[in-house]
């Protein structure tokens, strides 16, 4: 059983597990693919296996134990020192990330990159939404989360055996 609350969240009774609409979590897929352009570094399935050779190697977000606030406050201040950007582009220009500064990362020797573009709140919120309805927690990608991944079957899902 569902339970829909304010047309935003569902939970349902036997998981426990929040989820959002579809549309919300679409959207998050395009943040992820395009604007955000996480890929680059996370891999289109979020497993680590970047697609451009020039970016930092991201984290297997499929494995990832993160809890959802510290996933946003992660995509938000990112890891300054560890390759993955701030999205949010007021960070560390004052006390949001962790009551540090570009001032602060400098003296501590941590370089920080720069995003593809800076996210609103709302788009980090739709990015979370759908990395854990659709990477986070969902173990090894094969053919049928592949083709859910993407909303139809397309070339990527070609290297996962029928």
């Amino acid at each position: 059983m569902t339970v829909f609350v304010g047309g935003l969240w569902g939970l349902s009774e036997y998981t426990g597990r929040v989820f959002a609409q579809t549309d919300t979590v679409a959207a998050g897929g395009r943040i992820y693919r395009q604007k955000g352009d996480c890929q680059a570094c996370h891999g289109w399935a979020g497993d680590g296996r970047k697609m451009d050779s020039q970016m930092p190697d991201g984290a297997n977000l499929r494995e990832s134990t993160l809890e959802r606030e510290q996933l946003i406050f992660v995509i938000k201040c990112g890891l300054p020192g560890r390759g993955m950007p701030a999205f949010d582009r007021r960070a560390y220009t004052d006390d949001r990330c962790l009551g540090r500064t570009h001032d602060d990362l400098e003296r501590m020797g941590l370089e920080l990159f720069d995003p593809a573009a800076t996210l609103q709140n709302r788009e980090v919120d739709r990015l979370a939404d759908f990395l854990y309805e659709k990477v986070i927690g969902q173990g090894q990608m094969d053919r049928a989360k592949c083709i859910d991944f993407w909303g139809e079957e397309v070339t990527a899902c070609d290297e996962f055996l029928q």
